[in-house]
C-alpha cells in the first residue's frame, strides 16, 4: 500500500490511497500508542469510521487512515473536513 498507493497528510490524519483489487472500497483505520492508551485509541478509530462514512469515497480504492492525538479532540466538522480533503486531493 505504501509503495503503490498516494499519500495525504492533513490536520491530524494521514490517509493513504491505492488502487483496490476487489472493485469494492476497503479502508482500515490506524491509531498508534502515541495516540494515548487503548480507550484513547478505540475512540481515535470509533471517531475515523463514522466520519469516513460521510464522506463521497472512490469505490475503487483501498484506504488506510492513521490517527494522531488530534483525532480525538477535535470538533468532528473539521475530521470529516480533513478526510473529505485527504480524499478528493487523491482524484
Amino acid at each position: 500500500m505504501r509503495r503503490i498507493g498516494i499519500r495525504h497528510r492533513i490536520g491530524g490524519i494521514t490517509v493513504f490511497a491505492a488502487p483496490g483489487a476487489s472493485g469494492r472500497c476497503r479502508a482500515a483505520f490506524v491509531a498508534g500508542r502515541a495516540v494515548g492508551p487503548a480507550v484513547q485509541r478505540n475512540r481515535a478509530k470509533r471517531r475515523l469510521r463514522e466520519a469516513f462514512a460521510q464522506v463521497p469515497i472512490r469505490v475503487d480504492r483501498d484506504y488506510v487512515v492513521t490517527a494522531t492525538s488530534a483525532v480525538t479532540e477535535v470538533p468532528f466538522e473539521d475530521l470529516v473536513g480533513w478526510l473529505t480533503r485527504a480524499v478528493t486531493e487523491e482524484e
